[in-house]
């Protein structure tokens, strides 16, 4: 816990931005208070101020100004400052250098290659990660959410007409929209998501039926926290469960989401993480 405004946050996301939802139930899990800025995803005149233009986007205060991109070095970085406070935010910040790299089509893309991975001293370590196991299974399940599980979202929020409109009309009530762009935006928005689906199904080489893929991804994660331990941080979550959580979190209230409790093993975990944020959180 830090003393009261030692850390000023402004996150600029977008509510229901799956990487966005992970940050903020890294925050809320940690009793940070932090402002949020609903950017406007069509026009983004909110994060002008940035090169960098992708959300989330987080400004943290902890005596300097300074801007953190990428939801994993977000939660990253924030941790170490949290654990150890022999560094300033800033050096921290400096250990998760960009690295710019070209994908296969050409474009190029920024990566944080040690992104998961917290910088704390051998004495630290020790305290946060008891045996080492405990560590390498954090980290391999905070990229599999990154890597896997946040792909399985719009294939199944978008996977037919009705469920991308029911999509996108919860999109425009939770954004940043005027009335007449948030009617454009929902229409043309859900037409257009709905083919993007079809592509990212395609691309990520999903079954036909996506929602198998995703119940799947579920179970899976399910059996990776065991019978024996309440979360993966066992007693407490650690950052795969805040991680994944945070992903699956910005389906409520769409069918994809009711699907998967019905369907998958994950609501006693679910609702156990639902409790502990809202006991914890700010």
């Amino acid at each position: 816990q830090l003393p009261g405004g030692s850390l000023q946050l402004t996150l600029y996301q977008y509510k229901t931005c799956p990487f966005c939802s992970k940050v903020r139930a890294f925050l809320d899990y940690h009793g940070l208070p932090y402002e949020i800025v609903e950017v406007n995803p069509i026009m983004r005149k909110e994060i002008k101020f940035s090169s960098y233009r992708k959300v989330p986007i987080l400004l943290a205060n902890a005596g300097s100004p300074l801007q953190l991109n990428d939801s994993s070095v977000i939660i990253s970085a924030i941790k170490t400052y949290l654990i150890s406070r022999r560094n300033s935010l800033e050096e921290i910040v400096s250990f998760y250098p960009p690295v710019k790299t070209v994908t296969e089509k050409g474009k190029e893309v920024l990566e944080y290659e040690n992104k998961y991975w917290l910088m704390l001293d051998e004495k630290e370590t020790k305290r946060v990660y008891p045996v080492k196991e405990v560590r390498v299974e954090e980290m391999k399940w905070r990229k599999w959410a990154d890597d896997w599980l946040v792909h399985l979202i719009s294939p199944n929020v978008y996977r037919t007409p009705k469920e991308a409109l029911a999509s996108f009309d919860y999109i425009v009530r939770e954004g940043k929209f005027g009335t007449l762009e948030g009617l454009f935006a929902k229409y043309v928005g859900a037409v257009a998501m709905f083919f993007v689906s079809k592509r990212l199904k395609k691309r990520h080489q999903l079954r036909d039926d996506v929602r198998e893929d995703l119940y799947e991804a579920v179970n899976e994660w399910v059996k990776a926290v065991g019978k024996n331990r309440l979360f993966m941080g066992g007693n407490q979550p650690n950052l795969a469960d805040l991680a994944v959580y945070g992903v699956l979190r910005v389906m409520e209230g769409l069918e994809a989401f009711d699907d998967m409790m019905v369907h998958t093993n994950i609501q006693p975990w679910y609702q156990r993480m639902e409790e502990v944020i809202q006991k914890t959180g700010v």
